[in-house]
């Protein structure tokens, strides 16, 4: 399929549903070195007054920053993959149904375009999950 698939570290983190309650976890972030590559942030619908936000720092050859200490970052990593590529039509259609069926189940999918290019992230319930769906979005 010609993808890039890697492993990454997405941190959860509940955040107050007020204003500034992002801009609070994101300040805290930045002041410890964070360069983040994917920023998601949404209420909790079933919880009044609190929401989640979901941090990718950049992999490669720069090092992850540690975790800061205050509660209002990320404590929880969620198991995930990053997928990215040439943009194509029912090109996330084709990735979810290759891990269907290998008996995978998401627990999250969120997808971008951005110009010709596509990126996913896949979140998955075990580090065993998101190896294997690295494996099989790999393999041609």
């Amino acid at each position: 399929m010609g993808l890039f698939v890697e492993a990454v570290d997405v941190w959860a983190a509940p955040i107050p549903d007020r204003a500034g309650g992002l801009a609070e976890g994101l300040r805290a972030l930045r002041d410890a070195g964070a360069d983040l590559q994917c920023i998601i942030a949404r209420r909790e619908p079933d919880q009044p007054g609190k929401g989640v936000v979901f941090v990718t720092p950049l992999q490669g050859t720069r090092k992850s920053p540690r975790r800061p200490s205050s509660d209002s970052l990320p404590r929880n990593t969620v198991h995930s993959v990053r997928v990215s590529g040439r943009d194509r039509p029912g090109i996330a259609a084709t990735v979810a149904q290759r891990i269907a069926e290998a008996g995978i189940s998401l627990r999250g999918f969120t997808a971008v375009v951005i110009g010709a290019q596509f990126i996913a992230y896949l979140a998955l319930d075990s580090r065993g999950d998101a190896d294997r769906v690295t494996r099989i979005l790999t393999q041609t």
